[in-house]
């Protein structure tokens, strides 16, 4: 199954800085990495680009989701090649996964401390979900 994996591109370089030296964004050099990184390995990921995430206090963001799978929001990225690797390898596990869950053990290290939110998949109630009427 096909993951989405979209990249806010116009998320700060740094807590610091809203753009390099360059005048890139953190979000736009974070999609080039991405992008790069997808393209090295062959695809089997779609990767959007999307103005701002609403997540400005955790600089680059991205957003993954796939059809009957929790989301997952993930930020304070450098827009590095290492950091978009990392992504780019949970992206692929989380894809492979049946229900979108992803054992802690397989993370790449560069990914841990960096998600924001794990959001409900549409429409679906997970076992350990309560509902109140």
């Amino acid at each position: 199954m096909t993951a989405r994996l979209v990249v806010c591109t116009t998320c700060r370089f740094s807590s610091e800085e809203q753009m390099n030296a360059d005048g890139l964004s953190g979000g736009q050099g974070l999609m080039q990495a991405v992008s790069a990184v997808v393209e090295s390995e062959g695809g089997g990921l779609e990767i959007e680009a999307q103005a701002c995430l609403w997540a400005c206090s955790s600089h680059c963001t991205v957003y993954l989701a796939a059809p009957g799978k929790p989301a997952y929001l993930a930020g304070r990225f450098s827009p590095t090649p290492e950091a978009a690797q990392a992504v780019v390898a949970f992206a692929r596990l989380y894809a492979a996964s049946p229900n979108g869950v992803v054992a802690y053990r397989e993370w790449p290290e560069a990914i841990k401390g960096h998600f924001i939110a794990r959001l409900p998949a549409d429409g679906a109630q997970e076992p350990s979900s309560e509902r109140l009427s």
